[in-house]
């Protein structure tokens, strides 16, 4: 806010005349909005346009070069300027400015002086630069040069024109609001910033400065006073990308897509803005317009990795493009390992890594996805995705030892997460029960906890009981007792898929539960007639298989 100096109202008058213009007065627009490195790019971008009066140009250049704590190229701005446009007041404010930074108040009250005696005669723009020079003051240090503020303050509204008791000029009201919004007092600063818009409705920076104290708070106030900017100046290219950013903070990517659609067609737009639109485009769900989006971004630029990401991010959602999705994936990693500059985010290593594992090259997945634990290692997600990478290559006691770790670092587990926990701990146990019994025995009692703790946040599903039925079989000592050691587990789960909405869901699972008990009965208990309905409704479930449909036949024959 202390660097936010001020244009002569001759300027900010002059901002609606402006059809997508591009001279420094967009630049000054985004400095004004404390929008520094965005200023300076455009101030650099339109500097030697048709329009941009470089005096204007320098000195707001010089403004950044001392918000950057750079003196040495704010002084050369400022010199520039005035070798430009002697007549030009500000830079002498700006040299002046500088000099208090030095320790030199003579030097800096000379050079505002000097300012003063440059200045036009209309009164707001003798305010104007009361501010200005109020500013500098309060830029090295309000509490010391309370004194000399209060007096240009003073001064400015003296200077300014009147309505009734009032001052008109906008910059009193942007300085003011700037200091309320120092000291936090951000309802005084929005009053002052919508008194500003009141006298000077083409003061762009203050429905900015506005709508930012509210975009996050409540976003509809930014909206609204926004929209008031635009229709007042429709061209203005911060108005558009600042409305654009507050439906996004509102959640209203439709509207947000939109109005970046606008937004990036304005020459002063910035090409990361380009990318942000492929990403909404991608949050919004319009895959289709995101991918052809992003691909024409592409052939302006070949290199764009952001663009690439999103080309490929957006693919991943169009069935027609997958048989693309491979050498997206390829492109994207060789430019990941050219530029460390081009870094993945979640979302890239997600997506990228089932690609080679379709393509059948595992050992790469695997090294993807370790470079991503190694950029993040406290991140839940890449473990479980290793998780993945090593079921493939059908490593199950790393599968396990992987999502364990992915259940240890996330925060809250959920009730899918416990139950994959403990299948992946069968899996890994029922792979060593040969060459490894005693870490079998290991992976299967955690299997078995692990399904308990599943059964302890909701007992209403069949899986946990399935895996302990298969844990206990895994774990019997003998063919005898394997024969039994399910039993339990296997009738629970069957009870409660048969009474569930949607017995078909659990076909699979039903078919092999039913042989289990129905061979139970059959073998160790020798009851037939107990044995037959649960062959039958393993018929019922393969109404192919004649084979034990003519089991079935000789078993009910047994009992005649």
């Amino acid at each position: 806010m202390k660097l936010n100096l001020i244009l002569t109202a001759a300027l900010i008058a002059g901002s609606s005349f402006f059809s997508y213009a591009q001279t420094h007065q967009e630049g000054v627009e985004y400095y004004r909005a404390d929008q520094f490195n965005n200023a300076k790019e455009l101030l650099q971008r339109n500097y030697n346009n048709s329009g941009t009066d470089k005096a204007i140009s320098e000195y707001y250049l010089g403004l950044i070069s001392l918000h950057d704590g750079n003196t040495s190229e704010a002084k050369e701005h400022f010199d520039k300027g005035i070798s430009t446009n002697p007549s030009y007041p500000y830079n002498y404010v700006g040299l002046g400015e500088l000099a208090l930074k030095n320790g030199d108040k003579k030097a800096a009250e000379d050079y505002f002086k000097t300012a003063k005696n440059n200045v036009g005669k209309e009164k707001d723009e003798k305010a104007s630069l009361d501010i200005a020079i109020a500013r500098a003051y309060y830029n090295v240090d309000p509490s010391l040069y309370a004194k000399e503020i209060d007096k240009n303050v003073a001064q400015a509204v003296k200077d300014s024109p009147k309505e009734g008791p009032a001052a008109t000029n906008v910059d009193i009201y942007l300085f003011d609001g700037d200091r309320k919004n120092d000291i936090k007092d951000f309802g005084g600063a929005g009053n002052q910033y919508e008194m500003a818009t009141t006298y000077n409705p083409n003061a762009t920076e203050a429905y900015v400065k506005y709508a930012e104290l509210f975009t996050q708070v409540n976003p509809q106030y930014a909206i609204n006073m926004l929209n008031k900017l635009l229709s007042v100046n429709p061209q203005s290219a911060l108005g558009q990308r600042e409305l654009a950013k507050a439906y996004l903070n509102a959640k209203d990517y439709k509207n947000a897509v939109a109005q970046y659609e606008k937004y990036v067609k304005n020459p002063n737009h910035f090409k990361d803005d380009e990318v942000q639109l492929s990403y909404l485009l991608f949050v919004d769900g319009d895959f289709q317009q995101g991918y052809d989006f992003a691909s024409n971004l592409l052939k302006a630029n070949p290199n764009d990795f952001t663009a690439q990401r999103f080309q490929f991010l957006n693919a991943a959602n169009i069935e027609s493009l997958s048989d693309q999705m491979l050498p997206m994936a390829e492109a994207l990693i060789a430019a990941n390992k050219a530029n460390p500059a081009n870094k993945f985010a979640q979302i890239d290593y997600i997506l990228i890594t089932p690609e080679l594992l379709s393509a059948g090259r595992p050992e790469e997945a695997q090294a993807l996805v370790e470079q991503a634990i190694e950029n993040d290692p406290e991140n839940p997600e890449y473990y479980r995705l290793m998780a993945t990478v090593y079921t493939k290559e059908k490593d199950f006691v790393k599968t396990a030892q992987a999502y364990d770790q992915y259940i240890a670092k996330k925060e809250k587990p959920g009730y899918n997460d416990i139950v994959q926990q403990a299948r992946y701990d069968y899996y890994a146990g029922a792979s060593q029960l040969i060459d490894n019994p005693e870490l079998s025995k290991q992976f299967l009692t955690t299997a078995t906890e692990v399904a308990d703790q599943a059964l302890a946040i909701s007992a209403d599903y069949p899986t946990p009981y399935i895996i302990k039925g298969q844990a206990a079989i895994a774990l019997a000592p003998t063919d005898d007792d394997r024969l039994s050691a399910a039993v339990p587990y296997y009738t629970k789960a069957i009870e409660i898929i048969e009474g569930g909405s949607d017995p078909s869901r659990y076909a699979s699972d039903l078919r092999d539960l039913y042989t289990y008990v129905g061979n139970y009965y059959l073998q160790k208990e020798n009851d037939v007639e107990s044995a037959i309905p649960y062959f039958e409704k393993y018929v019922e479930l393969t109404p192919n298989d004649q084979d034990t449909k003519a089991y079935i036949e000789t078993l009910k024959s047994k009992l005649k």
